[in-house]
């Protein structure tokens, strides 16, 4: 066997696993598991100490160092958010949330489902430690949710994964400003006035300059998110801001760009006929150069961007982010599942995000307002109000920022776990009822 027909052998799984839709949420709960077992094990302490290991940048005489743990939750987190700001731009410019018509339903799901959870945290939890923590519930994660519904595969209507995902976005969006506005700590206004400035550049260097270049979005985007860092407001949030400002139009049009891919095959079977041999004349390498940048130029930076993202954000940063934060020690397992935050965070998931959800599209579909997915029914509605419950990582993120207190960290935690985790199995075992139901009728 040749070397790269073994290469191909060996990576064909791997490759296999990253193309199906499901293979991201399945990673997620591999890391999950993989967490609890290592923070439970006799090797927990090696697994804390690993994420409080400071990692340093240092610049001359001057050096920022955080623990690895602050690494993953504001630095990859930033570039998680990025993609997420990447996809609401598009969605609105073009997509799922680019008329009202399109948007009603899902925006109107999303906010049921944010505030229907808040508010029943909030009623449960009056009068106990961790009320500041009432943000948790509202998340939904967007990964684990399509996730679970694409191992339903072909028979789960394309309407519902489509509703799914533009609910996810706008709760998304709904979870950046929770994050923006109730959990920042005091602001450095100094820093987030260079923060601001330096946004504001690539403003100008979008709308007013046509700069396409990622470069240019990259490097700033880093001191917007470093200065956002040092002014006290959580900087995944840079992420959002740098995201909308990157150019979502193209260098040519389409029209343009299939003419010269057409020019250039036509010239170059002339002159392969002419000359035959292995090797290009010079006048087809430079052809082939200007196809290359024309290639470049039609995809629009916005878009290529998050097509550059998606994998290195599903296949490693998000697991990542799970395997550092989902360890919770289990001793005293049963003392937490009788401790109110716990219980709390864990129906209000559950509970509030179906009842958000359901009774808010309810609403707006007798209003006229939106109407249901095309071939959904009101229990396909539910079940997608279940997996809406399933928290995790913007969950565990909130949790982060929330709380401060190891226990009450602890307990939040394996909240959003049990509930997420309750949540999920329930949405899946009653899509797949309702989908049988559909087709036995």
């Amino acid at each position: 066997m040749q070397p790269s027909q073994l290469i191909h052998t060996i990576t064909q799984p791997f490759r296999q696993f990253i193309r199906q839709e499901s293979s991201s949420g399945i990673l997620l709960i591999i890391c999950t598991a993989l967490a609890l077992a290592w923070a439970n094990s006799p090797l927990s302490s090696f697994y804390f100490g690993l994420w409080e290991t400071p990692v340093s940048i240092t610049i001359g005489a001057s050096s920022f160092s955080k623990p690895l743990l602050l690494w993953v939750n504001d630095g990859l987190m930033a570039i998680f958010f990025f993609s997420i700001g990447l996809e609401i731009k598009r969605e609105v410019i073009d997509g799922e949330l680019s008329s009202f018509r399109q948007a009603a339903l899902p925006m109107v799901a999303a906010l049921g489902g944010m505030l229907v959870p808040a508010g029943l945290f909030f009623l449960l939890h009056q009068g106990n430690e961790g009320i500041e923590s009432w943000g948790i519930p509202m998340a939904t994660d967007i990964a684990f949710s399509l996730g679970i519904l694409s191992l339903l595969g072909s028979r789960a209507p394309l309407s519902l994964k489509v509703f799914l995902t533009a609910f996810a976005i706008v709760d998304d969006i709904g979870a950046v400003l929770v994050i923006a506005l109730f959990y920042a700590h005091e602001v450095d206004w100094n820093a987030l006035a260079i923060s601001g400035s330096l946004l504001a550049f690539l403003f100008i260097c979008n709308y007013l300059f046509s700069i396409k270049r990622n470069w240019v979005y990259i490097i700033v985007g880093v001191g917007v998110w470093y200065y956002m860092f040092k002014s006290g407001i959580h900087p995944t949030i840079a992420g959002v801001l740098v995201a909308f400002t990157v150019p979502a139009t193209n260098n040519i049009r389409l029209k343009h760009f299939t003419k010269s891919i057409r020019d250039f095959l036509d010239d170059f079977r002339i002159e392969k006929a002419k000359k035959g041999g292995p090797f290009l004349p010079q006048k087809e390498l430079d052809t082939l150069a200007g196809l290359k940048s024309n290639v470049r130029a039609v995809q629009p930076p916005l878009q290529r961007m998050e097509y550059l993202l998606n994998d290195f954000v599903a296949y490693f940063v998000m697991p990542l982010f799970a395997l550092a934060n989902a360890g919770v020690m289990l001793r005293g397992g049963m003392e937490v599942a009788y401790q109110p935050l716990f219980l709390h965070i864990a129906v209000a998931l559950l509970v509030g995000k179906i009842v958000g959800i359901v009774f808010f599209s309810w609403v707006a579909v007798r209003l006229r307002v939106a109407s249901l997915p095309a071939g959904a029914s009101w229990a396909q509605m539910a079940g997608l109000g279940f997996l809406g419950g399933i928290g995790f990582t913007m969950a565990l993120f909130i949790a982060n920022l929330a709380l401060e207190d190891g226990a009450l960290l602890a307990q939040a935690k394996l909240g959003i776990l049990a509930g997420s985790m309750v949540a999920g199995t329930l949405g899946y075992f009653l899509l797949r009822w309702s989908l049988d139901q559909d087709e036995t009728e």
